[in-house]
């Protein structure tokens, strides 16, 4: 059970680094964003891709970890969670301790995260719609008003005016 204990614990120690890498990444995002530096996104987002795929990895070592040690303790697999380890670990203080602190650290870790990947949505929706913007004034500005003339049965021609917008015969 004490190898299986590290494990878990080495597996949590594991994931929170993969956390505050993403952080990391989040925050230099969130500078490239502002900077408009679509190279630089675009390396980031391979980057966190990869940190995505080692977190599922660790996800599922975390989970085999949780199996096993179910299986010891005669509990059932699937319903072992950290915090319910925590509790069945009453007997064993310095374990239960080391346990909960990683947990907190993993969870604080998350809540860190969260607000980062929240600034980033809101940079990325603005960056957005200032792109929706300028496409907006380009087709606008590529389009010359109708002129006010009209054919011999009253409707009108749909004349457009020239690109400097006045017309200069007279």
């Amino acid at each position: 059970m004490a190898s299986l204990m590290e494990d878990l614990i080495d597996v949590l120690n594991k994931e929170e680094e993969q956390y505050q890498g993403l952080i990391e990444l989040g925050k230099k995002k969130r500078e490239v964003v502002i900077r408009a530096d679509i190279k630089t996104l675009d390396e980031i987002t391979a980057t966190e891709q990869e940190v995505a795929s080692n977190l599922q990895n660790l996800a599922k070592k975390r989970t085999r970890v949780l199996n096993d040690m179910a299986t010891v303790l005669g509990r059932n697999p699937g319903e072992v969670t950290i915090t319910k380890m925590i509790s069945y670990l009453e007997e064993q203080p310095v374990e239960q301790k080391q346990l909960m602190e990683v947990k907190e650290r993993l969870l604080q870790t998350g809540k860190e995260m969260e607000a980062i990947n929240e600034q980033n949505e809101i940079l990325l929706n603005q960056a957005l719609e200032m792109v929706e913007f300028d496409l907006t004034l380009l087709k606008s500005m590529r389009q010359a008003p109708e002129t006010a003339n009209y054919n011999k049965n009253a409707c009108n021609t749909g004349d457009l005016l020239g690109s400097s917008g006045f017309d200069a015969k007279q």
